[in-house]
């Protein structure tokens, strides 16, 4: 483990005991469901302080309905049964009214089903799309926007047309190259591996000999955090990257920051979010969480970010149906508007349509390479 990824992962254990933020005495309780702990522990900071800029922002614009909010945090880098039961201490332990969640895919599920559409659930991950529960509100980017466009990309733009993919062995990797199979058939390529490990897994040699052998110029990389991480050294250190370029849909700042700039060689990535990118809502964001937390806070990075745009979208909703009571949101979700560091949004098909960019992290620094403008969730949900 790097001493970079050791840092992260700290950071993430020591945000682990903050407890609660936003307006002292506030009417109205907003559960934040983020990982402090496992894979995706290294997201915990930056996510945390990106929900809790929202909430200060929020109150100060009103509140939902004129009431203000506080926040409630929960660790839920946990196995899903573990997580689902956090959330319900808060809901029906500490009275919290909306939940918004930046987790794995295999917690959502656990979630939808403890919820049962009874309390308004945002989730901002990047996931594998389609999930159309009653109750359920979607900001994360999904394959159809992270990969359809980009992958015709990348193959003209690299010269490249043999992909290995390889992730975690939960449904949001496995969906996700489910769809990116048509994606690289529809742009000329063919698949020459696929494989699935275990979280447990931390050593990479037998899966890199695999690519190598594969004649791969190309992987698709749906691995979560630390084994990312793990997995990019080790490909680096293999001379993997002189082959193939990578391409990952979960590698953030933090992440990148872990891999390290002399294993990042032909790393790319595509996110609706980077730190870097020039726009006067992005700067607007950067300037407040640097004002806020200060030179040495987390990086900014996605994946934290979408906590904020999670609660933006909920508290939007909230002022919209007048309430909080999900019959309510559901009748007035579908149309609803929200501003965010990601541009203006609107809720459609409990998706949100949004640029996506592609960066380069080569350098070891995400470098936006080309951006895709408002590009749809073909994933998302006909009500």
């Amino acid at each position: 483990m790097t001493k970079t990824l050791k840092a992260l992962l700290a950071g993430a254990a020591m945000a682990a005991g903050m407890a609660a933020a936003g307006a002292a005495g506030a009417d109205i309780k907003i559960g934040v469901l983020v990982p402090d702990s496992g894979p995706a522990g290294l997201f915990g900071p930056s996510a945390r302080n990106s929900a809790m800029l929202a909430a200060t922002q929020i109150n100060a614009a009103g509140g939902i309905n004129g009431e203000a909010i506080e926040l409630v945090f929960a660790d839920v880098g946990t196995p899903p049964a573990e997580a689902a039961q956090a959330a319900l201490r808060l809901w029906k332990g500490e009275g919290v009214q909306g939940f918004v969640g930046m987790h794995d895919s295999a917690v959502r599920e656990a979630l939808v089903g403890r919820f049962n559409g009874k309390v308004p659930y945002v989730y901002t991950a990047v996931y594998e799309g389609n999930a159309c529960a009653k109750g359920l509100y979607v900001t994360g980017e999904t394959p159809s926007q992270q990969l359809a466009p980009v992958i015709p990309h990348l193959m003209r733009a690299e010269g490249v047309s043999k992909w290995y993919l390889i992730g975690h062995d939960y449904n949001w990797p496995r969906d996700t190259n489910a769809l990116a199979k048509g994606y690289i058939a529809e742009a000329g390529g063919e698949v020459v591996g696929e494989e699935y490990v275990p979280f447990s897994v931390a050593e990479f040699d037998s899966s890199l000999q695999r690519i190598k052998n594969s004649g791969a110029d190309a992987v698709l990389v749906t691995l979560v955090g630390g084994g990312s991480v793990g997995f990019n050294v080790s490909f680096a250190g293999f001379g993997l990257d002189r082959q193939a370029i990578r391409l990952g849909t979960l590698i953030e700042e933090n992440t990148l920051a872990g891999i390290g700039a002399g294993n990042a060689n032909r790393l790319f990535s595509a996110s609706g979010y980077f730190a870097s990118i020039d726009s006067d809502a992005a700067g607007s964001f950067a300037a407040d969480y640097a004002a806020a937390y200060g030179a040495d806070a987390p990086a900014l990075n996605g994946l934290g970010q979408s906590t904020y745009e999670g609660l933006m979208l909920l508290a939007a909703l909230g002022n919209k149906a007048g309430s909080m009571e999900v019959d309510a949101i559901e009748a007035v979700a579908e149309g609803t508007n929200y501003a965010s560091p990601r541009g203006d949004n609107t809720l459609a098909g409990r998706h949100v349509a949004q640029t996506i960019y592609l960066a380069d992290g080569s350098g070891g620094a995400f470098e936006v390479e080309t951006a895709f403008p408002e590009v749809a969730s073909t994933d998302g949900c006909e009500d």
